[in-house]
């Protein structure tokens, strides 16, 4: 006899019995659940399913399509799958290397072949996704002994996949298959690739890049922007990994399991340093003519540190640097502008007092000592309580904030009088050749951590503001990376394996009936690959001092 169970469904508000082993595609069709777009599957319990869950025990739940991150997700995993496949099937003695996000989409590359991919290589790639496409090809999922999956990857040269395998030490392994070709892609994926109409691929660079919907207008394509210096960093950093044997996971946790990290940290380490130090370089050449350098970069991108460790190089160039904070030029409270829903907008470019900063920046340039305001967080309200500043002749002024890189700010003063640096912390290792790490989740977790040890915020807190985090750095910060004389990522090689002992008594704090669960356990999923490495090595002026502690900085 089958046993009713009181389900709870969130989009309808509505509670209802089905019998056990329901599916969640048979609950949305028979509750006649419709979204904008197609569903592509939904929180049970605050826990990412696909469609063909079934449903053994009373459960709360909520169908999500696309504009849900973790639809979008969804889509993109199932889609490098699609690329992959149709990659195999073109060209069948390659394989496909999903590198990073660039230009609003993902650069690719396959290895293996003779030579460079031309544009009608791309396009015949392309040709077989939307052919996989029309054939409605199902995503299917295994589970089986983790040996014989092993044995399956191996005898289809996934090598990549079976360290990390190995490493977890689980009984049984999931994967899934798409028309005859196996992968491992740590998620769910869509029910079929009729699902996946909205992409491009076209040829970039030595390879191609594969474009994705907008999330906001899910039947368009993301539109392309050219982003030739963010490139050449990923390249740049990708060479390093290359040279150091280090481009996925299993490679990091090799490195810690043969005695290999502490090397790892010290190039990694030394690399930033050279970085840093060669941007001082460029910077005094010109030291004559440039007087302000603007430092920006998104959330938890260590420009705090970034900027200190610069003051340093200048100095040893014997250029003795000023700090004008942004945080002063805030207008009153009254005076801040309101976001859509009504809030205030602080980080609104007309939250700051734009005139005033950009005539005191005049007068200092001028050699005019200024009277610096004041402004209270408290009270909201800007004053002067006798702060002065005066440039010298051997001073220039730092400049941190999320607005640098906006022309507007600094509208009044001459572009050679300015040095403009982009600091971000873009993550240059794979899960493994197709599943890449995006950035946000690697700032992410350095800020869950910074928040935890030294603002007193839970995972939950901090998880909670990133999405509006992220939409002001969408709008702020992204628009004009660009903009940069210089990029420096300060993503370090070997840190997510330094974060994991850190992070995970973090996120295990988050409750099964929070709304952020979802996403602590998908990052606690992503730490599992990983084996840790211990933080003695890493020195006190490093970047991730800045989130760990132990830094020689003052903050």
């Amino acid at each position: 006899m089958k046993t009713n169970l009181r389900i709870k469904c969130l989009n309808h508000d509505k509670s209802f019995n089905i019998q056990r082993g329901t599916t969640l595609k048979e609950i949305a069709e028979n509750q006649k659940i419709s979204l904008k777009h197609p569903i592509l599957g939904a929180m049970v319990n605050n826990k990412v399913r696909e469609l063909s869950f079934e449903i053994y025990n009373p459960k709360t739940i909520e169908f999500f399509d696309i504009t849900h991150k973790d639809g979008m997700r969804m889509y993109i995993r199932s889609l490098s799958f699609l690329l992959t496949a149709a990659a195999k099937e073109v060209f069948p003695e390659a394989t496909l290397r999903i590198d990073h996000s660039v230009s609003k989409g993902f650069y690719c590359d396959l290895h293996g072949t003779k030579k460079v991919l031309s544009i009608e290589d791309v396009f015949e790639i392309g040709r077989k996704m939307r052919e996989m496409v029309t054939q409605d090809i199902p995503f299917l999922q295994f589970k089986d002994e983790t040996d014989d999956v092993i044995d399956l990857f191996k005898e289809k040269g996934l090598d990549d996949k079976v360290e990390l395998l190995k490493h977890r030490g689980q009984y049984y392994s999931t994967y899934y298959c798409l028309n005859g070709h196996p992968g491992k892609y740590y998620g769910f994926m869509v029910p079929s690739t009729r699902y996946l109409t909205v992409f491009d691929l076209n040829k970039y660079y030595n390879g191609m890049l594969l474009q994705i919907p907008n999330q906001q207008k899910p039947e368009e394509v993301q539109e392309l922007v050219e982003q030739t210096k963010m490139f050449e960093i990923f390249r740049e950093f990708g060479h390093w990994n290359r040279v150091l044997n280090v481009t996925n996971i299993s490679d990091l946790n090799n490195a810690a399991h043969n005695s290999k990290a502490e090397r790892l940290i010290k190039v990694s380490e030394a690399l930033h340093e050279k970085k840093i130090a060669q941007i001082a370089d460029r910077i005094t050449e010109k030291k004559n003519e440039l007087k302000i350098v603007l430092i920006s970069g998104p959330s938890s991108s260590g420009k705090t540190t970034f900027s200190k460790r610069l003051a340093i190089q200048l100095l040893v160039n014997g250029i003795s640097p000023l700090n004008l904070s942004l945080d002063n030029y805030f207008v009153n409270r009254e005076d801040t502008p309101l976001d859509e829903n009504g809030d205030y907008d602080f980080e609104s470019l007309e939250a700051l007092d734009i005139e005033l900063f950009n005539q005191q920046l005049l007068d200092l340039l001028a050699g005019k000592e200024v009277l610096l305001p004041k402004f209270s967080f408290e009270t909201g309200k800007s004053s002067f309580n006798g702060d002065k500043l005066k440039m010298e002749k051997d001073n220039i002024l730092i400049i941190e904030g999320i607005h640098g890189l906006n022309p507007r700010l600094t509208h009044l003063i001459e572009n050679s009088k300015k040095y403009k640096i982009y600091v971000s912390a873009l993550t240059n290792i794979n899960i493994d050749n197709q599943s890449r790490i995006p950035t946000t989740d690697n700032r992410l977790v350095r800020r869950i951590i910074r928040d935890y040890r030294y603002r007193n915020y839970s995972a939950q807190e901090t998880i909670s503001r990133w999405d509006s985090v992220r939409r002001g750095e969408d709008k702020h910060i992204f628009p004009y990376q660009e903009e940069a004389d210089t990029m420096f990522n300060s993503a370090l090689l070997y840190e997510l394996a330094v974060l994991k002992p850190f992070a995970e008594p973090i996120l295990l704090e988050v409750q099964p009936n929070q709304t952020e669960y979802s996403e602590a356990n998908r990052l606690l999923k992503f730490f599992s690959y990983f084996k840790p490495i211990l933080p003695r090595e890493i020195p006190p002026t490093s970047i991730l001092r800045e989130f760990l502690g132990g830094s020689s900085f003052t903050y």
